[in-house]
């Protein structure tokens, strides 16, 4: 563990895990992104506007500054921090350095050309969104298939439900897996689709230092171009210093829905685990207890719950503050937006573990069936509603009476189903043949039309 003294997990114990968010949400991703809104920006006012005239201007050394920038010119930009003090105007004398040394002298005080240091970054953050949403978005696609694949495989094996943790009406194992599937989905679905939204319009939203210098140039037009075509993002118009993040706590608050199906998820695994419906795979070598050698518990389905819970308690609070400011600026938002990055690794590690723990899971068929077969009184649910149907007096009270707080067998529902004077012989038989594994519903053919959609 190269990270042995991190203070946090996701840099420790959880960075392999985080891995693919670190260029995007570290330190280095935050200067990188705003190292190329400034080159897009710089790039977009001498040539797109014409702003001012360099006929021999080298673009492709332009662009060089971003493509070719590393963690040495990360530290660089650090270093001019120190003096600075201020992170956004280190960033603009970085690039003006590069600009020199590439022999671009002349272009370098069109850098950072009328903006404030909110235009940088609200838009590098919104470009760093955009990936760690892809990202996400497609590990979630990753956990899909894998409950798909499950409820293909359990679709027609028929399960006890537990309504209030009590025996309920049969279901089939792959019907359950299909349910979150679904809700997954339709979640997923709005994280895909969101657009990422940002804005360019100078200190207090009203394009005041473009506008004077340039006051026959349609400054909205332009904004909205830059953003939507330099950046790929969506532009926003109505702002003050600061974006009010609407789609970013629109996304936020996707992404806590979607962990808190997730924990549901984990909780159900974890309750079927206990109830012996699944198996766990084990590894030569694990240990389960430091005291109970036989010990195999769902850890994976734990950790995947804490640290969705985590993600959600930070996604709430940036989703909610996100969108306050104090008259047209203030600086709790900046500080604030620097936990984006553990935000979405929490998510992440969630994801992660609950798709290990699906991995390792094996369904149980005896212990179901058991369950299934010492639990006959599931049928009262059908047995009074075609009760219902044929005329019988007080259906729902007779079978209250029968099976409500105790436990029978079917002789005891066969004699009752004997004992009916109103319901046809043939529909008496059919009672008699159905037993709790064969009274499933519509179960097959809802997991069915799942995957038919």
């Amino acid at each position: 563990m190269t990270h042995i003294k991190a203070i946090g997990p996701l840099d420790g114990r959880y960075a392999r895990m985080t891995a693919d968010l670190a260029d995007i949400f570290s330190e280095y991703g935050l200067i990188q992104h705003r190292v190329q809104v400034e080159i897009q920006w710089l790039k977009f006012v001498i040539t797109d506007l014409e702003l001012a005239r360099f006929p021999e201007i080298n673009l492709d050394a332009v662009d060089a500054v971003v493509d070719n920038f590393s963690e040495q010119d990360a530290q660089a930009v650090k270093s001019i921090e120190k003096t600075t003090n201020h992170d956004v105007k280190a960033v603009e004398y970085f690039i003006k350095q590069k600009l020199d040394a590439a022999g671009l002298g002349p272009v370098r005080e069109w850098v950072h050309f009328a903006c404030t240091s909110e235009d940088i970054n609200n838009t590098a953050y919104a470009l760093m969104i955009k990936k760690g949403r892809h990202l996400v978005a497609d590990l979630v696609n990753q956990c899909i298939r894998q409950m798909e694949q499950k409820a293909l495989a359990y679709k027609s094996i028929p399960m006890m439900s537990r309504t209030h943790g009590q025996p309920a009406t049969p279901t089939t194992m792959g019907k359950e897996f299909v349910n979150f599937a679904w809700r997954l989905g339709q979640e997923n679905a709005i994280l895909e689709q969101k657009s990422i939204q940002a804005k360019i319009n100078g200190a207090t939203g009203n394009y005041n230092a473009h506008y004077f210098v340039f006051p026959d140039i349609d400054w909205i037009a332009a904004s909205q171009r830059f953003v939507s075509s330099y950046l790929g993002l969506e532009p926003v118009l109505y702002t003050t210093q600061i974006s009010p993040n609407p789609g970013l706590s629109y996304l936020l608050h996707c992404l806590v829905r979607t962990a808190a199906v997730f924990i549901d998820f984990n909780r159900d695994m974890w309750g079927y685990i206990s109830l012996g419906y699944f198996k766990q795979r084990v590894t030569e070598g694990e240990t389960g207890s430091s005291t109970m050698p036989h010990k195999v518990n769902p850890i994976d389905f734990e950790n995947s719950e804490g640290n969705m819970g985590l993600a959600i308690s930070l996604m709430e609070h940036l989703a909610v503050k996100l969108q306050k400011s104090r008259f047209q600026r203030d600086l709790s938002d900046s500080t604030v937006l620097r936990s984006l990055g553990s935000a979405f690794a929490y998510f992440t590690i969630g994801v992660k573990n609950t798709m290990k723990g699906l991995s390792k899971l094996d369904l149980d068929e005896a212990v179901i069936r058991k369950d299934l077969d010492s639990n006959p009184e599931l049928l009262a649910e059908p047995f009074q509603t075609a009760m219902r149907v044929f005329g019988e007096e007080n259906p729902y009270e007779r079978l209250k009476a029968l099976t409500r707080g105790r436990r029978i067998d079917k002789k005891a529902l066969d004699a009752f189903v004997d004992s009916l004077e109103k319901v046809p012989p043939q529909f008496k038989e059919r009672m008699r043949n159905l037993t709790p594994a064969t009274y499933v519903g519509l179960a097959e053919k809802l997991v069915q039309q799942y995957f038919d959609r």
